[in-house]
């Protein structure tokens, strides 16, 4: 995928005013990501981002232990500055609905085996509480 369909779709699924948002925003969950995902599912779901992007998920923020996603959502929240965990939230869904896309069934099925339960709903499209 190209770097920019990836990030005109995170912009328009993510509702951002602004490329620069949605890359912040991308930037932020593929590394908290990446901190999760080992071995050929992260190489693999890698080859199939924009390279800016494949680098930052295979150079991933340090994680002591795996985070439920409520704690990923908070996490999200702190790393991104004036985020809030119900912002921070749309910023998952906006990010992680277009790489689930970009990854397609099998890997994801193979992704989400590697994550703690309910991961499924971050890689869902945001959508208004």
């Amino acid at each position: 995928m190209r770097w920019d369909a990836f990030l005109d779709a995170v912009a328009e699924r993510g509702e951002y005013p602004s490329q620069q948002e949605a890359d912040r925003a991308a930037r932020v969950v593929l590394a908290l990501l990446g901190a999760h995902l080992v071995g050929g599912e992260r190489a693999e779901l890698a080859a199939r981002l924009p390279e800016t992007y494949a680098v930052i998920l295979l150079n991933p923020l340090q994680a002591a232990e795996p985070l439920d996603p409520e704690r990923f959502v908070r996490a999200t929240a702190a790393w991104i500055e004036g985020a809030t965990e119900e912002t921070a939230k749309w910023d998952v869904g906006a990010v992680l609905s277009v790489a689930a896309e970009a990854a397609g069934e099998d890997l994801m099925r193979r992704i989400l085996l590697q994550l703690p339960p309910d991961y499924d709903l971050l890689f869902g499209a945001p959508q208004q509480a």
